[in-house]
């Protein structure tokens, strides 16, 4: 049997305009899915219900169009799969590795020892040890102010370890590193960490390119496909693109959005070779179609210019 087909993925999340980050992101995603005969998937990460909204996802939509990033399958929304998410937590809650946290976002900060890498708190395990008496109390005192608690999946002294296509080995031990993390929001919602596990798979999703800002989160997600008898995806962590003070791109950098550099370049395609050059896809800023970058893509080549960088200023 040969080995099955690579699928990538775009996973733009709906709460504002998309922007070079985004761009940068779905390019590499896009490029790394093709150079090796592979489709993409579309998905659109809708779980922030209050932020997401229709009119940013069709935007998003037509403007990978403009700019040449097709899609083979999809669009897939995760505020459909509600359904699928919630099995997946009862098959996690019949492994009896789910616990209720009645913990606060402050109080989360004052327990949460710092990540080495300053990505992510290490969760200090406070509900995890409750007796019985004392998550009674604190069950009777959430409920009075009318909340749930979140719901926390418990983690062994295990390091898991690997090789990522663009930065290398990469390993995180799961106690110490990360502690027992959210799979399902105080408000009922399910955490990412869940959802885009259940999402993968469920989509046929084996390689995933993304930003450098989730390599810290991946070990966790690699431990989730293990408990859900899941495959684990190729992944390739690229660095992010930053603005000139070093501060990660974000809806708010308006200069950076997509109309903004449309406005500036004149077309899709100087958009694009723009995106690539600042991202080290081609050595010159000129104009660039998808396909024409593919003709040059090696991502032994992009590991050389990616390995140990966190982030690229965009200018």
């Amino acid at each position: 049997m040969g080995s099955p087909a690579i699928v990538g993925r775009f996973a733009p999340s709906p709460t504002g305009v998309m922007h070079a980050g985004n761009i940068f992101a779905a390019l590499n995603a896009w490029l790394l899915a093709k150079s090796q005969g592979g489709r993409i998937v579309l998905r659109i990460e809708d779980l922030d219900a209050q932020r997401s909204r229709r009119e940013y996802a069709d935007k998003v939509m037509r403007d990978f169009e403009a700019l040449g990033l097709f899609w083979d399958a999809g669009p897939y929304h995760q505020h459909d799969r509600q359904e699928a998410y919630q099995d997946a937590f009862e098959r996690l809650r019949a492994l009896g590795l789910v616990y209720p946290c009645y913990c606060s976002r402050a109080e989360l900060n004052a327990q949460s020892a710092p990540h080495g890498m300053g990505e992510k708190a290490v969760y200090g395990g406070r509900c995890r040890r409750l007796s019985a008496s004392g998550r009674a109390k604190l069950e009777e005192a959430l409920a009075r102010q009318g909340r749930e608690p979140s719901m926390r999946l418990i983690v062994p002294a295990q390091t898991i370890a690997f090789d990522d296509a663009y930065q290398g080995l990469f390993s995180q031990r799961l106690d110490e590193d990360c502690g027992d993390f959210l799979v399902k929001r105080s408000d009922g919602g399910f955490a990412y960490q869940l959802a885009v596990v259940v999402d993968d798979a469920a989509q046929g999703v084996n390689c995933v390119a993304r930003g450098y800002d989730l390599l810290v989160s991946t070990p966790q997600q690699i431990y989730l496909q293990g408990l859900l008898g899941f495959e684990t995806p190729q992944y390739a962590h690229f660095p992010l693109l930053c603005a000139q003070d070093g501060r990660r791109l974000a809806k708010r950098n308006k200069d950076a959005s997509y109309d903004e550099l449309l406005a500036a370049f004149g077309s899709p395609e100087a958009v694009l070779g723009h995106v690539a050059f600042v991202g080290r896809l081609q050595d010159e800023d000129a104009p660039a179609t998808p396909e024409e970058l593919l003709r040059t893509f090696d991502a032994r080549r992009m590991r050389e210019r990616y390995e140990g960088r966190v982030s690229i200023a965009f200018g």
